[in-house]
């Protein structure tokens, strides 16, 4: 149970209630008398919150995203499982859940023996997180704060911090930088932060039927020519990345990692832009409509990886700096025999929410078996909304060059 001293209040603590201000002693205070065990001095001012973020938090005050998200057993399903796994270091301990929602995970760690869950959401769900928690009689054991993990205080150092920040393609969102805000903040020197480690992936592929439905409908509607809608058919159907399910028959190569990230040591402004350079042989021949994105996620202690500054080799892309191993079935070969739990969205994996991001080409390339496609790929914080990704992708293949830039928003 929480105790009774007034550093302390059990349940929701919304804006501006006389229980949030009890909270709010200074990181400078608590690191003084030494109750953060080992908690770093926050020395620059939080980010301001802007319009975009208000906007941002109040899309999850909707129950129909948390429902999606929830329903999803691919994903609930493992951190219950990474939660269950990580007993004994969650077990007795204080845990922070970023961006918690309706406060399944937190609920989840409480039931695994927490001493403390801080659940943090800064949209209004977080009210109706707090209603969940007390019906689960665990007031005495989570407590919800409505707020930014920039702008809330905690009065004690972390053991755990667990989220659910991915985004489409991985970093749309860029909610694991309140995760990061969270590490820097508040985890104890040798803390567990689930997931602990993503890759982000990427593959040229083929999808006839995609680009049939969306285009060559076109050419005979009820027997009337109707190709001069064309044009603006694929500006709107291409123009931007497209969130949809496909399988492991539409990839034409071995995936490319485009970038690893490991929670404990990645810093915000690395997420900022990342650029890599690949180079893909089909395996087969097949008109090559575009390339599709998709990521696992980890869950293991600190230090399980190569460190992204060690570089390996990659079958069918070239090596990087943030490469930790050969390809999306190889690590998972490697995460099987280490007992290591790997959350999957690949087009081979059961489907989840994420599904994959395709970015669809205007016209496809006829590529043929064991021929050449490379060039480079950009992902950089939108300077408008830095939740929304911009992607600058080149590529090369049979003598032709191309760009294309696009929006995730």
């Amino acid at each position: 149970m929480l105790p009774s001293s007034s550093s302390y209040s059990n349940g929701y603590l919304g804006n501006g209630s006389s229980s949030e201000k009890r909270l709010h002693t200074s990181t400078k205070d608590r690191f003084k008398r030494g109750g953060g065990g080992g908690i770093r001095v926050q020395e620059t001012p939080p980010t301001p919150c802007t319009e975009f973020d208000k906007a941002y938090f109040q899309s999850y005050s909707h129950v129909g995203i948390h429902e999606e998200m929830i329903k999803d057993r691919v994903r609930t399903d493992t951190y219950k499982a990474a939660i269950e796994q990580h007993h004994a270091s969650i077990e007795g301990k204080v845990v922070v859940d970023v961006g918690c929602g309706t406060g399944i995970l937190s609920i989840f760690c409480a039931l695994a023996g927490a001493k403390r869950v801080y659940a943090i959401d800064a949209s209004e769900i977080a009210i109706q997180a707090n209603e969940v928690v007390k019906a689960n009689k665990l007031s005495h054991k989570v407590v919800v704060l409505h707020g930014r993990v920039e702008d809330v205080e905690i009065p004690e150092g972390v053991d755990v911090i667990i989220s659910e920040w991915m985004g489409y393609m991985l970093l749309y969102e860029s909610m694991l930088g309140s995760v990061i805000t969270a590490r820097d903040r508040w985890l104890k020197p040798g803390g567990l932060i689930l997931p602990s480690h993503a890759t982000l992936y990427m593959a040229p592929v083929t999808h006839c039927d995609r680009y049939s439905e969306s285009i060559d409908f076109w050419k005979n509607v009820y027997g009337i020519d109707m190709s001069a809608m064309l044009p603006l058919a694929k500006q709107c159907a291409f123009e931007e990345p497209s969130i949809e399910t496909i399988t492991g028959e539409n990839v034409l190569t071995w995936p490319f990692v485009v970038k690893h990230v490991d929670c404990y040591t990645v810093t915000i402004q690395e997420l900022e832009s990342i650029t890599a350079r690949y180079r893909f042989t089909s395996m087969m021949q097949a008109p090559f409509h575009g390339f599709a994105f998709w990521f696992d996620v980890e869950f293991s202690g600190p230090a399980i990886f190569p460190s992204n500054n060690q570089p390996q080799s990659l079958v069918g892309g070239t090596a990087s700096s943030d490469i930790p191993s050969p390809g999306s079935s190889q690590r998972k070969k490697r995460a099987k025999c280490d007992e290591v739990l790997v959350l999957s969205t690949a087009p081979e994996e059961p489907p989840t929410h994420w599904q994959q991001t395709l970015l669809y080409f205007y016209e496809p390339i006829d590529v043929k078996q064991d021929q050449v496609i490379e060039g480079s790929v950009t992902m950089s914080q939108s300077k408008e909304n830095a939740r929304f990704l911009n992607l600058h992708l080149e590529y090369s293949s049979g003598g032709r060059s191309f760009v294309k830039e696009s929006v995730l928003r």
